[in-house]
């Protein structure tokens, strides 16, 4: 009779407490509950809830890690704009006491929670406004975008980042790149001019996708450091969503139109996959940050108010502990 071992090459751990660091497959005897376990993949991803911001807001904008995060800026209905920041540890939001220099909603985002990057947006008419994030102070760069743009999109690093598309009134596809210190316009803008779409990548392997001018668009868009070319299109138009992730492993959700959408699609360089279950909480005017396997959405609005929820994504190929059970 063939044994485990014959067929595998070694035999069942038998463990005290389920291991941290598991493979695909792994099979162990749990000595503590008296049950057989293993280590499975999740087939599809799913959006779990986390802790509230503090401050509830619409047309915020994110960057950083699940774990890592940083929130920015935005619009509370019946007050005045935002400069407040937020951080988040993967637990709890923490609102740092200083905020952007200059308080705007529909701006964009890059860099992480300790080297962000916050540009773009609207302050009471659109601005270039750019502000440098240490992890705890902003500073503000007199030189900023060369096209004064709102709800533009927006990718890379503190020293790398990519801004693209957005409106002055009109819609624009203007397209620049800074370089920690100078943005310099690119001649070459988006193919589809569009605002309020998503942003994912590098500086040099960019991702647009999403937006409107004037109706939603399912217009994906792949920049290689100098020229934008046509990607696979959304599953569903969409704009006022959210994204990150690369341009390879993008990752797009909610959006317009209100009350918001939970629509969650995947991107994997060519063709953008629908996820089977959407977010827990439909929305619109939100932020995104992470990565496809592990990202994070948080502020927005839906119902036709701000919120301050905040959902947590495991994608799919996610490592989970099942119990082994005779059936």
């Amino acid at each position: 009779m063939a044994t485990y071992k014959g067929i595998q090459g070694f035999t069942i751990q038998n463990l005290s407490a389920d291991p941290t660091d598991g493979n695909e497959g792994q099979v162990w005897y749990n000595s503590t509950s008296n049950v057989w376990k293993v280590t499975d993949a999740t087939a599809t991803g799913s959006w779990a809830t986390g802790n509230n911001m503090n401050t509830a807001r619409l047309l915020l904008a994110g960057a950083g890690t699940q774990t890592a995060a940083l929130g920015f800026g935005g619009y509370i209905p019946g007050s005045p704009l935002s400069n407040a920041t937020e951080e988040y540890d993967g637990t709890s939001w923490a609102s740092n006491p200083t905020g952007l220099n200059t308080a705007r909603s529909t701006l964009a985002g890059a860099g992480t929670q300790t080297a962000g990057l916050a540009f773009g947006g609207d302050s009471g008419g659109v601005t270039g406004a750019t502000e440098e994030y240490d992890g705890s102070t902003w500073t503000s760069n007199p030189t900023g975008l060369n096209t004064a743009r709102s709800e533009l999109g927006g990718c890379g690093t503190q020293t790398a980042a990519l801004a693209f598309g957005g409106r002055t009134y009109p819609t624009v596809g203007a397209t620049e790149e800074y370089d920690g210190s100078t943005w310099t316009s690119n001649p070459t803008g988006l193919g589809t001019a569009r605002y309020g779409g998503a942003g994912a990548g590098t500086q040099t392997a960019g991702l647009a996708f999403g937006g409107a001018d004037p109706v939603p668009s399912n217009a994906t868009e792949e920049y290689d450091g100098s020229t934008w070319t046509t990607g696979g299109n959304l599953t569903v138009s969409v704009y006022r969503l959210a994204g990150c992730g690369t341009q390879t492993a993008g990752l797009g959700f909610g959006g317009n139109p209100p009350p918001g959408i939970t629509t969650t699609q995947l991107y994997d360089g060519t063709s953008w996959a629908n996820n089977p279950t959407g977010l827990n909480t439909g929305r619109l005017y939100h932020a995104g940050a992470g990565t496809q396997p592990t990202a994070l959405s948080f502020g927005g609005q839906t119902g036709g108010t701000q919120t301050a929820a905040t959902e947590e994504w495991t994608g799919p190929g996610a490592l989970t502990t099942k119990t082994i059970t005779a059936s």
